[in-house]
């Protein structure tokens, strides 16, 4: 099959009739998978919200199918990777769980290094690309690095990476490293750049896509201009008015359910605040921790996902149910509870042991104070070690001590922009309070793009402080 018929095959597996760009698009990514392109090629794709990216790649997706050209689907979290299959109608995993091992032969990061790839002439697609960072979240080796030592380590092998520029970059970045052509050539690829800026015809009814445009386009503007929403002509797009809060988040809860409803804000202490109140006056939740609770992991967790073998590590902003609640208990000075949680982006039950000290704390995980004393008190328990034993022995027991890797989890409910990166949900109520003049640059207008891009039915502004157009 020739480049030009392979072309076809994927536009006749789109649902629509694809726009000028798109078949563009198509006709390069046909190229992209040909025997024609040199080893150590990868396809950069850069594509804003609304744009069609997620239809062109699942006919893509499908049409590799038909030729029995291997495709391996992937992307940074368990969250990113289930959106991802659902779109693509494929398997996809987390870039941890496919491209690491651990050193007695099984999967998990934690303490692995990079697995050799089995697969040959495989095109591997990763989504999310913009959240992959310079390290593998834990202060490690680079993932980035290590992604790509994987891929092109096998005959064949090629890769493309989904994102989006205008969205924020990793924690620590000033942009996207994955997004960067020159990063990459740094790296050893040749780099193939495309970049979708065209909304596809229905997105152009969604005045969640017409926002989210013109705060993709205001980014490049210099000066930036100020910063409005636009609600006229559109149902998708709402203010939340005076006191209505608490009746529209109760509302969304019964039209589509907790799990399809989130509210996005800009700190994490304003989300502890959110979940409070959520918690309290929504749900009638009085304890600390019921069963039912919907938690979010607040750090990168590679113990309890290898108890497992559908589950690879638990990662930073992996959503968790608590289905049962075995005992609580004080240890170190931090509270702990064992628990037994569902994870439902990866349909898998574990039981586990988690810290109940980061559901309200207003640091991103446990803090500093709290990590020295917890570490200090497993190095130093009497039941645990022997006086003298060397200390090189005690901190490879840590590997798998329960307290010390204990899952650091927030109530989910709430969450900040970061943490809501990779994930979609039907109502999302973005937070944005009195944001002051000097704090209106470039990150500020990248945080409301993110924050407006994860709703797909509709968007409600509380404290909208800027322009409306009404």
């Amino acid at each position: 099959m020739d480049i030009r018929e392979f072309a076809e095959r994927i536009v006749l597996n789109l649902p629509y009739d694809p726009n000028g760009q798109q078949i563009e698009l198509i006709a390069a990514l046909a190229r992209f998978c040909s025997p024609l392109v040199p080893d150590g090629t990868v396809f950069l794709l850069n594509g804003y919200a609304g744009t069609g990216k997620t239809s062109v790649t699942g006919a893509l997706v499908r049409a590799l199918r038909e030729v029995h050209i291997p495709v391996v689907l992937l992307a940074p979290t368990g969250r990113a990777a289930k959106v991802f299959s659902s779109f693509a109608g494929y398997p996809a995993s987390t870039i941890h769980r496919r491209i690491y091992r651990s050193a007695d032969g099984g999967l998990g990061y934690g303490f692995g290094e990079v697995a050799p790839n089995p697969s040959r002439n495989a095109v591997f697609i990763v989504d999310e690309a913009s959240m992959i960072g310079e390290d593998n979240g834990e202060g490690g080796p680079s993932l980035l690095e290590d992604l790509i030592e994987y891929v092109y380590s096998a005959d064949g092998c090629r890769m493309i990476l989904l994102g989006d520029k205008a969205q924020l970059p990793p924690v620590g970045c000033a942009e996207s490293p994955a997004m960067n052509p020159e990063k990459l050539r740094g790296l050893g690829l040749r780099v193939v750049r495309a970049v979708m800026t065209q909304v596809v015809r229905q997105g152009a009814r969604s005045g969640i896509l017409y926002n989210a445009t013109w705060l993709r386009k205001a980014l490049l503007s210099d000066p930036l201009p100020e910063p409005q929403l636009r609600l006229r002509g559109f149902s998708d797009v709402r203010v939340v008015e005076g006191g209505g809060l608490q009746d529209d988040i109760e509302s969304a809860y019964a039209s589509c359910g907790q799990p399809e409803t989130i509210v996005i804000t800009r700190s994490n202490r304003r989300a502890t605040q959110f979940n409070l109140a959520i918690r309290t006056e929504i749900l009638g939740r009085d304890e600390e921790l019921t069963r039912g609770e919907r938690l979010m992991v607040a750090k990168n967790n590679y113990l309890w996902g290898a108890k497992d073998k559908k589950v690879d590590f638990i990662a930073n902003g992996d959503i968790a149910v608590v289905s049962d609640i075995h005992s609580t208990e004080m240890k170190y000075g931090l509270r702990f509870a064992d628990v037994t949680l569902t994870l439902p982006d990866r349909d898998v039950d574990i039981e586990c042991k988690i810290l109940l000290d980061t559901l309200v704390s207003d640091t991103p995980a446990i803090s500093a104070e709290s990590a020295m004393r917890l570490y200090e008190g497993v190095m130093t328990d009497p039941d645990l070690f022997e006086p003298g034993l060397a200390e090189s022995i005690r901190r490879k027991a840590l590997r798998k001590n329960p307290y010390f890797n204990a899952l650091q989890v927030k109530y989910a409910y709430a969450v900040t922009c970061h943490k809501s990166q990779g994930g979609q949900w039907r109502e999302v109520f973005v937070d944005m309070g009195y944001i002051p003049p000097e704090s209106r640059g470039k990150e500020f207008y990248r945080w409301l793009y993110t924050s407006v891009t994860r709703a797909t039915e509709c968007l409600h502004l509380i404290n909208p402080d800027v322009k409306l157009i009404e």
